[in-house]
């Protein structure tokens, strides 16, 4: 642990803004010394002299002067022993200020425990004392000291205090030990009934940062239970489901049938979108429209899913509605995002200049690269594919994060227009220069596959998978691919299931075990599956797969109208054309 990095840090954020000693030419003016008083305030008024001696005032006031002159360590020192003899607060507080901008820990832990120890009492003193814990590492000798800082607090800022304890060990490195010692600091509060919900939900919050999910699980019952209307347990939930703990979902639904609870509902619907549950999302996005018509950010989120689920006509109704509520506020970043998504649906609806048009609204420079992009787009639409290219070749690659995007763009115009080959030469490219990242070898494999280089593809999947074994997309691959082509069956369905271990809500590796149980001749329960996965998530492709199994089964009306709608989604799919033409299927 670098020492001196941590005091500078905790120095920077103890004394932003402090006031600077000015000692030359004019009366010494501090905390502890009392200002002359204004011709106004003279007359009958007793005259207040400080209680500081002359001896404590020369103290001061070398100790400054050493500081000035270069010496803070001998300043630090004339300082503290002032603060010793004299028992002033504010003397004890520069001293410790003094230690921290020379970035001497120690000296600043001994000065803040003799001001602890001088004034027992002190919220600020503990404070100190328990910052400076911290940053010097001594994380175990912080026990009594975070219980004290808290116990000293008036009962009604006890409980704010406790919610920003993580946040004050969030820079220990042995997460396990931080954990260790908030529980043990913390275990008094957790039996009164003032602090019992908000101390768990802290406890809870600790152990997720100790990696300890089943024991942070425990932690939010148990919050829920003291606080069951306060919204901090039921966001400790949400983020245990965020994190992959399915059973916390109820516990977020059941706190979301309270009343006043928007700001949850919202995270909600965000959580949903990241694990592909985009029509969950759409019912919770939706309630919320309702509940809260002037609330502009969920319009905008619900604009984007409803973009995602190709309902373009709802999507530019939320939109316009964003717009409108936002038209006094111009907050650019999601007046850009509106313009871009606007433009992407009148793309989409083959109405260049509409979409044009909304481009040229956009005037933020941090959307360059998507707004860049969108022009590509457009240009491609209008069969002028070299052109796109050389536009999105133009955009930045001054940063890693915008030579990926770049990359990422040109790929997926090659792969929109089904230049595959082109699509393959440029990710292999990338991926010899990055040899490292497995995700542009993922990458490198789906395009292989494209272009019909099973083998290719079969030897960098696993190379991904010897590589990074939670590596769940390179299983659902492998897998997805065997069983497609009725090859190895068992296999195939292993592969799948071990996806499914790293993330069991994914909708596309949902519907890779329900086309494997198909191809195994488990049509029911392949129906169930995919059904599953399709009510998660209606993309075109699991529509498909759900369409086959309901026609195979002799439902050809369900499998009609399956398809139908996925035609209204995009009626171009190749899969979809694939699956019709192959059994024979005219809508």
């Amino acid at each position: 642990m670098n020492s001196y990095l941590r005091i500078n840090e905790l120095h920077s954020a103890l004394l932003a803004g402090a006031a600077t000693f000015a000692l030359i030419g004019s009366p010494v003016h501090t905390a502890w010394a009392q200002q002359a008083p204004t011709p106004s305030e003279t007359g009958s008024a007793a005259v207040k002299n400080s209680n500081l001696s002359a001896e404590w005032l020369m103290l001061i006031l070398l100790g400054e002067m050493q500081i000035t002159q270069g010496d803070p360590s001998a300043g630090f020192s004339m300082i503290f022993e002032a603060a010793r003899k004299s028992g002033d607060p504010a003397l004890y507080k520069r001293a410790v200020e003094v230690a921290l901008a020379a970035r001497s820990g120690t000296s600043a832990l001994e000065s803040a425990k003799a001001w602890k120890k001088a004034h027992p009492t002190s919220q600020e003193a503990n404070s100190y004392v328990l910052q400076i814990q911290i940053a010097l590492n001594q994380v175990v000798e912080s026990v009594t000291t975070l219980r004290s800082s808290i116990s000293l607090l008036p009962p009604e800022q006890q409980a704010a205090a406790i919610m920003g304890v993580p946040q004050i060990y969030s820079q220990v490195k042995d997460k396990e030990l931080a954990n260790a010692v908030v529980e043990q600091a913390l275990n008094p509060f957790t039996s009164q009934e003032s602090t019992a919900g908000v101390t768990w939900t802290t406890i809870g919050r600790m152990r997720i940062l100790a990696k300890k999910l089943p024991q942070a699980m425990e932690a939010a019952k148990l919050a829920l239970a003291k606080s069951p209307d306060a919204p901090e347990p039921a966001m400790l939930a949400l983020e245990l489901f965020s994190l992959g703990e399915s059973q916390a979902e109820d516990m977020v639904l059941k706190a979301l049938e309270k009343v006043g609870q928007q700001g949850l509902q919202l995270s909600y619907a965000r959580v949903l979108i990241d694990n592909q549950r985009l029509n969950d999302a759409l019912v919770q996005l939706k309630k919320l429209s309702q509940d809260m018509p002037d609330f502009s950010d969920v319009w905008l989120l619900l604009g984007a899913v409803q973009i995602e689920q190709a309902q373009d006509t709802d999507a530019k109704a939320s939109l316009l509605r964003f717009l409108d509520l936002e038209k006094e506020k111009q907050e650019v970043r999601g007046l850009s995002q509106a313009y871009l998504m606007l433009s992407q649906i009148e793309l989409r609806a083959k109405n260049s200049a509409q979409a044009e048009s909304w481009l040229n609204k956009i005037d933020d420079p941090e959307q360059l690269t998507q707004v860049q992009v969108q022009r590509a787009n457009l240009l491609a639409s209008k069969g002028d594919l070299n052109k796109a290219r050389a536009l999105i070749a133009q955009l930045p690659t001054n940063t890693p994060q915008a030579k990926r995007g770049r990359l990422q763009a040109e790929v997926k115009l090659l792969r929109d227009y089904k230049k595959y080959d082109d699509a393959y030469q440029v990710l292999l490219k990338a991926s010899k220069e990055e040899a490292d990242d497995l995700d542009l070898r993922y990458e490198v494999a789906m395009m292989a596959e494209k272009l019909g280089r099973l083998d290719e593809m079969e030897k960098l999947l696993r190379s991904i998978i010897e590589a990074k074994p939670d590596y769940q997309h390179a299983y659902n691959a492998l897998g997805f691919s065997l069983a497609d082509r009725n090859l190895r069956l068992p296999e195939a369905r292993e592969l799948i299931v071990k996806a499914l271990e790293f993330a069991p809500e994914d909708p596309f590796i949902v519907d890779s075990l329900g086309w494997v149980e198909f191809r195994m001749g488990n049509k029911l329960s392949a129906l169930a599956i995919l059904e599953r996965a399709y009510n998660n998530r209606p993309d075109v492709e699991i529509a498909v797969h759900l369409g086959e199994v309901h026609w195979s089964l002799g439902q050809q009306d369900k499998a009609r109208k399956i398809w139908r709608d996925a035609m209204r989604i995009d009626q171009n799919n190749e899969l979809l054309q694939q699956t019709l033409k192959r059994l024979k299927v005219k809508l």
